[in-house]
């Protein structure tokens, strides 16, 4: 019975009831409510597993609750237990056909098995040498068999019993390897150097991906007899049976044998094929694999020298010696390479990492640099990065994180190299490398990498280590071999500065610009902060097309002038590299095309008269523009040129409305919003703003006077770097002012009117020509001689 909680009258709310009122002012309760019960409530009701009570206190009534918690419920009774049932030909079909994506795996998937098999093999013989027997070899052979369409997989590794068989292979998901594991790390005999690498249990029946009837024929050590195990693909059943042929007899280990598919017959029973995944898949497995290869190799024979025609045959046949090429069938070591990163970095030699890269990455130039280093603590991995000695020739490869530069390996075998991003962004896509871990968080297929915090860990420390690397490329003595680099892959580093905020401070140290002071060698940003004036506060750029163009650009009349260093951007990236940066050791960038430049040595009384002094001329000039322009104002970073064209604080700079212009999938609705105001700036110390200021004051509504206004801006525009809206258009000002100028100058008013003269002259008498008549050849009707 569970304890009754009783409430007192003075803690617990008492449920209020109304009354009605009737004529002898008796009081009668109105029972109608939604708790209260139907049947009355003379001692109460209950509810819920609650006790309600009725008392009346004071000319009113109330319920309280005398019990707060309900009696618990009865228990419930024991259910009967089932165990799950599975369809083993839906399960092995989902195991074969879902789980891999590539057919080709299962080379893999059978080679890691027996590299199990040779590792259990050699570290139970630490305790037990007899396992080893007279044959201590401990090796791998595949021998593909076009003819008949099978490949056999041998090993000289433990073998399996027939107890082992039946649990190992007739048990899906039930890894062997595991097992071991699990038992050695009871026994406290678990090295921290083991070569095992079967998780899951189901990396055998890959086998099917491929093969329509799979053998197995085993023989363990610690057993007499010889199994072999076979099934069919699509089949719920396997078959045991003892080997009894003497032939087929092994000395020790396992013999897989694969009956392919038609399909797959052509393609995975031709020796080179298998060779070739043996390299990309297991070429890093720590025990020798053989694969069976046709060779060739040049003989000499005896060939017996026929006589010529019309020589006697000899008695004795003379033999001729001759070079002819043999084919032949042999073993060949199929993973020469060895995995340098399992060295120690001071034992490898510069030429075996560079020979190493080569080979993997079938690259034919040495790498600008490279890093060996081992991580230990939470994850534990072994890599080598490497920095390529030229970048990629498509610029798509650029944008592409999938560029198969990393390749991933779980215990020296090969696991994939297709990532989009979960081990290096695509700023750093370039860096090619291998990493090899013993335990990833992979999918069973082991061909993907889960998503997970140890992957990110291992991630922050890969791209700590890249940056590792190319600051010393920057820091060395050589100074081509960052130029070099800065040549191939600066574009990624400022792609950088766009999608990863958190390593800011390490990208701006690698970046390199030219410059108003160094327009030949590319200069950093920290010389650029050491060669900053006193009274400097800002880091000041300028984005164009070109170096050219940087130099001759009016924005940076009055700051070379004043010896103020700027950054010239030529590339299209740098400006949107350069404003998501925004600071570099607290100095704002600032970009010198748009307006409210402070240059922080400006005479403020100076500035004031000439504001001043030009005040009529700016609002003259404004409303002839009209809405071209924002407003018009007196410029302070003009000293040779008439105007400038600067773009509003906010909106998009020349270079940047040129770029969005050129987009082929750009959108052109948002240009006139994005492109901000257009302020003109005038230089009241060139002669055409005085002149325009005298014209603005004496002829206000001068027609030549408002024709030099509006070639004064179009030019502006122009040399500003901005595009103009027609420019034919501004092609016939230009004209029509240059008719202007050059007529009548160096004589070519009275040229002219000597060549209209002469051409009078010439008509004249050509016409008087053709009226000449010559009498002695007219004969007139009536000719006087004649009579």
């Amino acid at each position: 019975m569970a304890p009754v909680l009783s409430r007192s009258l003075a803690t617990a709310p008492l449920t209020s009831l109304p009354f009605n009122n009737i004529n002898n002012n008796r009081k009668i309760l109105n029972l109608r409510s939604a708790f209260v019960p139907p049947n009355g409530l003379r001692k109460g009701f209950s509810c819920s597993g609650l006790r309600w009570k009725l008392e009346k206190r004071g000319g009113r009534v109330g319920f309280r609750c005398e019990a707060g918690v309900a009696e618990k419920e009865a228990p419930e009774t024991p259910g009967e237990k089932f165990e799950y049932q599975a369809e083993v030909s839906r399960l092995l079909d989902l195991i074969v056909h879902s789980l891999y994506s590539h057919k080709e795996v299962f080379l893999r998937e059978l080679v890691s098995n027996a590299s199990d098999a040779l590792d259990k093999l050699r570290f139970l013989s630490l305790t037990e040498p007899s396992l080893l027997g007279d044959d201590g070899a401990l090796e791998i052979r595949i021998k593909p068999d076009p003819d008949n369409g099978t490949i056999t997989i041998t090993d000289t590794g433990i073998g399996m019993t027939k107890e082992e068989l039946i649990d190992c292979l007739g048990t899906i998901a039930q890894s062997g390897t595991s097992k071991f594991l699990k038992a050695l790390k009871e026994n406290q005999d678990l090295g921290a150097d083991n070569g095992l690498i079967g998780q899951f249990g189901v990396g055998f029946y890959s086998a099917f991906l491929v093969a329509e009837k799979v053998t197995v024929s085993t023989k363990s050590p610690r057993s007499e007899k010889q199994y072999v195990w076979e099934a069919v693909a699509d089949s719920s059943s396997y078959v045991i049976r003892e080997e009894t042929d003497p032939e087929k007899l092994l000395p020790r280990g396992t013999q897989i044998t694969l009956y392919l598919r038609p399909d797959d017959k052509y393609e995975f029973s031709e020796p080179t094929k298998i060779q070739s995944l043996v390299k990309n898949y297991s070429q890093f497995v720590s025990f020798p694999i053989y694969t069976w290869q046709e060779k060739s190799r040049t003989v000499e024979v005896e060939e017996e020298e026929e006589p010529k025609e019309g020589e006697e045959a000899k008695p004795e046949k003379q033999k001729k010696k001759k070079a002819i090429t043999e084919k032949y069938w042999d073993w060949e070591l199929a993973n020469e390479t060895k995995p340098i990163w399992m060295r120690n970095p001071k034992e490898v030699e510069k030429e075996e990492y560079n020979e190493f890269y080569k080979k993997t990455f079938n690259e034919f130039l040495d790498p600008l640099s490279h890093i060996h280093f081992t991580t230990e603590g939470e994850v534990e991995f072994r890599s080598i990065l490497y920095i390529p000695g030229m970048g990629p020739l498509n610029n798509e490869d650029v944008m592409n994180p999938k560029t198969k530069n990393i390749r991933l390996y779980v215990k020296r075998v090969f696991i994939s190299d297709d990532f989009d991003g979960e081990l290096f962004p695509r700023y750093l896509s370039f860096v090619k490398g291998v990493v090899d871990s013993d335990d990833l968080p992979l999918n069973v297929s082991r061909e993907i990498l889960q998503e997970s915090r140890i992957v990110r860990i291992m991630r922050k420390r890969l791209v700590r280590k890249a940056f590792d690397m190319i600051q010393e490329i920057s820091e060395s003595e050589n100074k081509e071999d960052y130029k070099k680099f800065w040549e191939n892959f600066g574009r990624f580093l400022k792609m950088g500065c766009i999608e990863d905020t958190g390593n800011h401070k390490r990208i701006t140290q690698l970046l390199r610009f030219y410059t108003s002071k160094s327009e030949e060698e590319l200069s950093s940003l920290d010389d650029y902060v050491e060669n900053m004036g006193e009274n400097q506060k800002a880091i000041f750029y300028l984005a164009t097309d070109s170096l050219k163009s940087a130099r001759t650009a009016p924005f940076l009349e009055k700051l070379v002038q004043k010896g103020i260093e700027v950054l010239y951007l030529v590339e299209p990236i740098d400006e949107v590299a350069i404003q998501n940066l925004q600071t570099y050791k607290e100095k704002k960038f600032v970009d010198i095309s748009k307006e409210d430049l402070e240059l922080g040595d400006d005479d403020e009384v100076k500035e004031r008269e000439t504001k001043q002094e030009y005040n009529l001329l700016c609002d003259w000039i404004k409303q002839q523009l009209g809405d071209k322009v924002a407003k018009v104002q007196v410029s302070k970073r003009l000293s040779s040129s008439p105007c400038v064209l600067v773009s509003g604080k906010f909106g998009w700079s020349a270079n940047m409305e040129r770029l969005m212009k050129a987009q082929a999938l750009g959108d052109t609705s948002s240009l006139e919003f994005m492109r901000g105001r257009r302020i003109l700036e005038i230089n009241p110390d060139h002669p055409i703003i005085k002149d325009l200021n005298a014209a603005c004051k004496s002829e206000p509504d001068s027609s030549e006077a408002r024709r030099a206004v509006d070639l004064l801006y179009d030019t502006a525009l122009v040399s500003s770097g901005f595009s103009p809206d027609s420019p034919a258009e501004l092609g016939a000002k230009i004209y029509e002012m240059m008719s202007m100028a050059l007529g009548g100058r160096w004589g070519r008013a009275e040229v002219e009117g000597e060549t209209e003269e002469a051409e009078v002259a010439e008509k004249d008498a050509a016409e008087s020509e053709k009226q000449v008549i010559e009498p002695s050849e007219v004969r007139a009707e009536t000719d006087p001689w004649n009579e």
